[in-house]
């Protein structure tokens, strides 16, 4: 795939995603809508109230006047509890459209990590410079800096140099290399522990795995372009 094809399907999955998002904004809008057209009239119940005052004229005993004055004061307090309501509904929607749109868009960034994830497995760590300095034992990784042992400068330095002769080595014959001794009188445990070393003194395990990849049987090697790599 190129670059403009995989900026154009960025751009269409970005479409997609905003018009998903629209189209749930817009759907919880509407049912906002339906819903505060269907409630009832705060002051449906006064008014009913209201109409049983001029009806009922001829009612001028003291207590038709007192009861008539308790309805109007319960169609009040019914006024008052559906406004609450209508607020309360209110905040739960906006609260609800909140949380839908950003549960999409975590997902969307939880997708796209998954696939930038996938794409640095398949094709390793993007390094563009790798300085190995012996005398400061450091490693300097795309300019940042990793302190490390002796012993895992030493497996560092054995896994470049064999980088750069386009070799794989494996776990006997890395410790063969560091020890000076035949790779046939070394064990392949004993190198697989200097890897697993070097590993833990890097200590980020995304790059430390990724920088020294293990081929199945065959050995270990810096998934990185040989040219990037210079030793001091």
């Amino acid at each position: 795939m190129n670059i403009s094809s995989a900026t154009e399907g960025r751009e269409i999955g970005n479409r997609i995603v905003l018009g998903g998002i629209i189209a749930i904004v817009v759907i919880l809008a509407g049912a906002a809508v339906l819903l505060f057209v269907n409630l009832p009239d705060a002051n449906a119940f006064n008014a009913r109230v209201e109409q049983l005052f001029v009806e009922n004229d001829t009612l001028t005993g003291n207590a038709e006047i007192k009861l008539l004055e308790i309805i109007a004061q319960s169609g009040t307090a019914f006024s008052d509890t559906l406004s609450s309501y209508r607020f309360v509904i209110f905040v739960l929607l906006v609260f609800s459209t909140a949380l839908l749109v950003a549960a999409i868009a975590f997902l969307v960034m939880l997708i796209g990590l998954t696939r930038r994830m996938g794409q640095i497995e398949r094709k390793g760590i993007e390094v563009n410079s790798l300085l190995i300095s012996r005398d400061q034992k450091a490693v300097y990784l795309n300019n940042f800096e990793f302190k490390l042992t002796e012993a895992a400068i030493e497996t560092l330095s054995v896994l470049a140099e064999a980088r750069m002769d386009d070799e794989v080595l494996s776990g006997a014959e890395i410790e063969g290399v560091i020890s000076g001794r035949d790779p046939s009188d070394c064990e392949e445990a004993a190198g697989a522990t200097r890897i697993k070393r070097l590993r833990d003194t890097l200590g980020n395990q995304m790059v430390s795995e990724l920088l020294v990849k293990n081929i199945a049987r065959k050995g270990y090697m810096l998934a990185i372009d040989k040219d990037v790599i210079r030793m001091v």
